[in-house]
């Protein structure tokens, strides 16, 4: 389903024009005309007087309201008859819960976290089952406006052009936006765009959102992996301790001392399925990115063991794309070793899933394991690190080998190679693991937090 939005540039002065009388307003800086007091031909003649009212961002002036999005929750029914002077009753709905996602790492480029977040973006538009803002980092001040919601882009510069990741400028922006939208739940995706300041200003109940690791985070860089992950864990100390939860595909108590009060779960786009008539090569292919965590160099090193040449694809971009080369070549593996640019679409994706003929997870680190579940769904023989808790629930549909045991990713990836995929079972799979429930599933656990605090 192709989300639907509508887009506003939040510009001082701006009077966007051509809206309805009754639609929510937007005042331009500095304005404090009463909203009741036009004449013909200076505005929305016949806007009522108590409408929500929307400062552009950075605005400190005293609101009259802060922004909340109309919602048919609040219709009532008042009963008739009842006795002279007693209190009429009202029927009111609850409205629905309004749920907000801070995303650094959400890139041009990125992976598990930003398909969780469109996912997420498109089920709530689909069911209007709560309202959903995103707030991440982008080119300038901006707003998305969508049935459910919106998505909210923050001023930021390029700060990792592999992947397209932004860092923003300054935390006011953050903290004045979620004043406004005050959310019922926060999730925080990351433990570096204050998130402190951030569950402070939201003033709902906030959940830390654990994608990584200490081990992940600390492999990414060259030098003492003892003294860098020591770092990683105070900081991680220090970033979670404010948070009413943690939120969590693996378990955390490792890198924070706590516990995951409520599960992260990840589903499948419906492009992720076995298709007749598709025509698979002999490569295989790994798909990802380029970085020393992820176990790429290890799958390297594995072609050149093997005692087959198989042909290797290298799918992706990432900071250590150039080392990568740099070693594919010191191996002697340039004939055999193709790179590949990233792909965006999830449908380009998933068929290059199912045309290669074995897909490799490599990294012995990882916190979930989206590509194994992707991959597997697609009918593509599959092989993963053991650690990976994605393969827990893959069961025969892949293979797996044991941490930093290279001659047993090779030996892995032989025994795919020489078997056929089960496309039934991967068919099964893919219906049985699509993203709608796993949506209800985290919208009840936030209902139930939300209520308990």
């Amino acid at each position: 389903m192709s989300a639907r939005f509508t887009t506003r540039e939040f510009t001082p002065g701006s009077g966007l024009e051509g809206r309805e009388s009754n639609s929510p307003e937007y005042r331009p800086l500095g304005d404090t005309t009463d909203p009741r007091e036009f004449t013909h031909g200076s505005g929305p003649e016949r806007r009522e007087s108590n409408s929500p009212e929307y400062r552009p961002l950075g605005d400190t002036t005293s609101p009259a309201r802060p922004w909340r999005r109309p919602s048919p929750a609040h219709h009532a029914a008042r009963p008739s008859g009842g006795a002279p002077g007693t209190p009429s009753l009202r029927l009111v709905e609850r409205r629905p819960l309004r749920v907000v996602d801070v995303a650094l790492f959400y890139g041009e480029r990125s992976g598990g976290i930003r398909t969780y977040l469109d996912a997420k973006v498109e089920y709530a538009q689909r069911t209007g089952a709560f309202e959903h803002h995103l707030i991440v980092p982008g080119a300038r001040a901006i707003r998305r406006e969508h049935s459910a919601g919106a998505i909210h882009e923050l001023p930021a510069v390029r700060s990792a052009t592999p992947n397209g990741y932004r860092w923003p400028l300054g935390t006011r922006p953050l903290t004045t936006l979620l004043r406004e939208l005050q959310p019922d739940v926060l999730l925080q995706h990351d433990p570096f765009w204050a998130p402190r300041a951030a569950a402070r200003a939201a003033g709902g109940h906030a959940l830390m959102v654990h994608h990584g690791s200490v081990a992940l985070d600390a492999a990414a860089f060259r030098g003492p992996r003892g003294l860098y992950a020591a770092g990683f864990t105070a900081w991680l100390h220090h970033s979670y301790a404010h948070a009413d939860g943690v939120m969590s595909a693996c378990d955390p108590r490792a890198d924070m001392g706590r516990d995951a009060s409520v599960p992260l779960r990840f589903g499948l786009d419906p492009v992720f399925r076995p298709r007749a008539g598709v025509r698979r090569g002999d490569h295989v292919l790994y798909a990802g990115r380029f970085g020393r965590e992820k176990g790429v160099f290890a799958l390297v090193e594995a072609a050149r063991r093997s005692g087959e040449p198989w042909p290797l694809w290298l799918l992706g971009a990432g900071p250590a794309g150039r080392e990568l080369q740099q070693r594919v070549r010191r191996l002697g593996l340039r004939d055999r070793v193709r790179f590949l640019p990233h792909l965006t679409g999830r449908d380009a994706l998933a068929r290059a899933y199912q045309r290669a003929r074995r897909v490799v997870m490599p990294g012995e680190l990882e916190t979930f394991g989206l590509v194994a579940y992707e991959a597997a769904a697609s009918g593509a023989a599959t092989v993963a690190c053991s650690t990976a808790p994605s393969t827990r629930a893959l069961g025969d549909l892949v293979r797996t080998f044991e941490p930093g045991d290279v001659d047993g990713m090779a030996e892995a990836i032989a025994a795919a190679r020489a078997s056929e995929p089960d496309l039934d079972a991967a068919l099964a799979f893919a219906a049985a693991h699509q993203w709608e429930p796993v949506f209800r599933a985290e919208l009840a656990d936030l209902e139930r937090l939300a209520g308990a605090r």
